[in-house]
């Protein structure tokens, strides 16, 4: 190592010092970074976690929530697999919702508003306790590569670190430039440096970057609020939690109301009168922001039809009175801010305490990782989050996580860990990314699951959860907590089959009373529970063993029942996509030599290198008639032998 420093750093730069070896470097601390050194530190790994700023750790630099539609699925997903994410939100949220509630089960997605100083807290203190995790506050400003491979990172200082493998999880960092109306200038979010230096790096080691920019709306201040006018968005009375380990507590905890307003044709007024000074629309924002997230002036020009939009104003924290004005994200002057909050019914007074502003940053083209994150341009080194060009904190710790087990899988000698389309939504982004790439910050939505009715928040851990524990990161206790929770449901499910209740007038009432058709004869409790509407608390009355359940036992009970047939042709669906992703694809395959493949085709194949038939036909440009090509080439060279 030594000598290759002196090749690389010249006699200039003999300044630099060796700081230490470790087994794998974090690059940033973010919600990707937490998960990703907090998975390698509890597999046994000597694991160092770089940030700019230690007070910056978990920062929720955007909106201060978890959850949502999808993202809440992702959070629990990751809490499955033995992450952290939804343990410090439960700990430390302030409102709980689950969304989508008068739809199916399948799109119920659990979202928390969050006291964001206290997550930070929590999280920067679990990191601080955890064996075999370091922090250091410093900036990397250059990797070590030797023979394609990483070898060791550079701070800012001068320190040489040695490792056996990185992770970077930059965020919007990355050559970060903060942008409010005409005003430019280098930064990270919330006051921040950017990571200037890296991103040369990148580039000098032939990885492929984009330039892509997201938004975050203004900062006031409550006493300036007029709440009373604004509808009240309150918590639901039974809280639920992100993390199974919870699962059956009860906590009685004071929940803090959202509100919710409306811009307005004046609003609309104020924003067109001042499109000329709007960044994104003169082009000094170059970056692509995220087209399900757009600017408050993006949705004006893009729905010109809608005479007003929602705003939602939310609470930062128990200890403060700043709140955040979610749907107003904005890069227009500052002046132009102040006049579009005070033009919204219950802000005439507003006290703007941060601006709102545009970030762009440096991405990594995702197309260049492999499934598990790692990059094919240089061996041991992954990256996650929104350097891999997604958006949001429950897409960055999904990567987080995963970029940390196989991080810790590949060092110690073991079997990399690939989640697939049908085990998870996290199967799904990272496929979305890597297989698909993207142009714009990428968000979960439940639409791109195409098995969202098996990929349900209720058994994440049933999906995930035996793969938290193959990789180490799932505790035998918890294992066997697990086993014992799905004994009891399959159980019940097939008691319920089998047990019938007789013709009655119990039975006769309770089904006029929901408007359902009477039966003659005997019907199985599983019959009746199929009935959409019935409830699993109506047939109660009819079993007594039902009601000594705990309430997310009997939930599950109820959806496997009651969805039985669609889970069934579902499962059908997994089998045949699984069949396609079992067919593997040589690593060593020249597409330019297959005869009929378009250049389309073996250009991208090319590329992007999928690793079997089922990720080939997601690739856009490549067709089916493309995928038979490939598969009678595969097949026939395997007749042959090679």
């Amino acid at each position: 190592i030594r000598s290759f420093q002196n090749s690389v750093w010249g006699n200039d730069k003999m300044s630099r010092y060796d700081a230490g070896k470790f087994d794998v470097a974090v690059v940033g601390a973010g919600h990707a970074g937490c998960e990703a050194a907090l998975a390698c530190a509890r597999l046994g790994l000597e694991t160092l976690l770089f940030t700019i700023n230690l007070d910056a750790i978990a920062n929720m630099a955007c909106n201060p929530n978890i959850g949502g539609t999808a993202k809440g699925h992702l959070a629990i997903e990751v809490d499955a697999l033995g992450g952290q994410m939804g343990k410090t939100a439960d700990q430390t949220l302030i409102q709980s919702r689950m969304l989508n509630l008068t739809k199916g089960p399948a799109v119920h997605s659990l979202r928390a508003q969050i006291d964001r100083r206290r997550y930070q807290e929590q999280m920067k203190l679990i990191l601080e306790k955890q064996p075999h995790l370091y922090l250091k506050q410093a900036e990397i400003t250059d990797l070590i590569i030797e023979e394609e491979t990483i070898k060791g990172v550079i701070t800012h200082t001068g320190a040489f670190y040695e490792v056996k493998a990185a992770i970077l999880c930059t965020g919007t960092y990355l050559k970060g430039k903060i942008i409010i109306g005409d005003i430019t200038y280098e930064g990270g979010p919330d006051g921040m440096f950017a990571a200037s230096a890296l991103g040369d790096s990148l580039k000098k080691h032939g990885i492929e970057l984009m330039r892509l920019k997201t938004g975050t709306p203004p900062r006031i201040n409550r006493n300036s609020v007029d709440t009373d006018v604004m509808e009240p968005q309150e918590g639901d009375k039974d809280i639920r939690f992100f993390s199974f380990e919870n699962e059956g507590r009860k906590i009685e905890k004071e929940q803090i109301p959202c509100y919710l307003t409306w811009t307005n044709m004046h609003t609309r007024k104020i924003i067109e009168e001042n499109l000329h000074r709007s960044p994104l629309f003169s082009g000094i924002i170059e970056g692509v922001g995220p087209r399900y997230c757009p600017s408050i002036e993006d949705k004006i020009v893009r729905f010109g039809d809608k005479e007003r939009h929602q705003i939602f104003i939310e609470p930062m924290g128990l200890d403060t009175y700043e709140m955040y004005v979610q749907g107003l994200s904005s890069s227009l002057p500052e002046d132009v801010q102040i006049k579009m909050l005070r033009s919204i019914k219950g802000l005439e007074n507003a006290q703007m305490m941060r601006s709102a502003y545009a970030i762009e940053y440096d991405a990594v083209a995702p197309g260049q990782l492999n499934l598990t994150l790692e990059s094919r341009i240089i061996k041991n080194l992954y990256s996650a989050g929104q350097i891999n060009g997604s958006s949001g904190y429950e897409e960055a710790a999904a990567q987080g996580i995963m970029a940390g087990i196989n991080a810790a899988m590949k060092i110690t000698g073991k079997e990399e860990i690939v989640i697939d389309r049908s085990q998870g939504y996290i199967g799904v982004l990272i496929d979305d990314i890597v297989t698909k790439g993207t142009k714009e910050p990428y968000r979960m939505m439940t639409s791109r699951a195409e098995y969202r009715l098996t990929l349900r928040q209720d058994n994440a851990d049933h999906r995930l959860t035996p793969i938290g524990y193959k990789s180490g990161l799932i505790t035998k206790e918890r294992y066997d907590r697990f086993m014992h929770k799905y004994d009891i449901i399959y159980r019940e499910i097939d008691r319920l089959k089998k047990k019938t209740v007789a013709p009655s007038e119990l039975l006769r009432k309770m089904l006029e009373e929901k408007g359902s058709t009477p039966v003659k004869t005997g019907i199985k409790l599983s019959e009746l529970l199929k009935r959409p509407e019935i409830k699993i608390g109506d047939i109660e009355r009819f079993d007594e063993e039902i009601t000594c359940l705990e309430g997310y036992i009997k939930s599950s009970i109820e959806i496997n029942i009651k969805y039985e047939g669609y889970i069934a042709k579902q499962s059908e669906d997994i089998q045949r996509f699984k069949k396609r992703e079992r067919k593997k694809i040589p690593e060593e395959i020249d597409y330019s030599m297959i005869k009929g493949l378009r250049l389309e085709a073996a250009a991208k194949l090319s590329a992007i290198r999928p690793v079997s038939i089922g990720q080939a036909s997601r690739i856009s440009g490549v067709s089916p008639a493309d995928i038979t090509v490939l598969i009678i080439y595969i097949d026939a060279d395997r007749r042959k032998g090679k």
